[in-house]
């Protein structure tokens, strides 16, 4: 299977949330995919959610062998190992967190099903702060 550009966005407002991110980018290398662009950091309140805790986010531009899915298990599977204990999805709202690690932008595909919505349109239309993070990779 050839490279598959993919946009991603890392947030976290626990911890020491620079190096959650980092940490996160080089597990999500280690696991084979190729990091080609970074974003500045940025720094932003909760969206969705009532926190004390600031979030730093940044977006990155990777190249994968994975598809959609595989990526999706892939970068869930990073977020538990760094210590994410509630998933959006799965609980329903939104929390604090470690890590976040979101799938904007899979090439131009639209892909739609319970786990996953490539492209992920609350963070390409609606948050502010991803649309700044996100104006130069898309």
């Amino acid at each position: 299977m050839s490279q598959q550009k993919v946009v991603l966005l890392l947030g976290s407002n626990l911890g020491e949330q620079k190096k959650n991110i980092e940490l996160a980018l080089q597990k999500i290398q280690e696991a084979g995919n190729n990091i080609s662009q970074i974003s500045e950091f940025l720094f932003s309140d909760p969206v969705e959610f009532a926190s004390s805790n600031i979030f730093c986010n940044i977006a990155t531009v990777i190249f994968t062998h994975l598809t959609p899915i595989q990526l999706l298990n892939c970068i869930k599977s990073i977020e538990v190992e760094m210590g994410r204990i509630n998933d959006s999805k799965v609980s329903g709202g939104y929390t604090d967190r470690l890590i976040d690690i979101d799938i904007i932008k899979y090439n131009d595909l639209n892909f739609k099903s319970e786990r996953l919505e490539i492209p992920h349109k609350k963070h390409l239309f609606e948050r502010d702060f991803s649309r700044i993070l996100l104006k130069d990779f898309i």
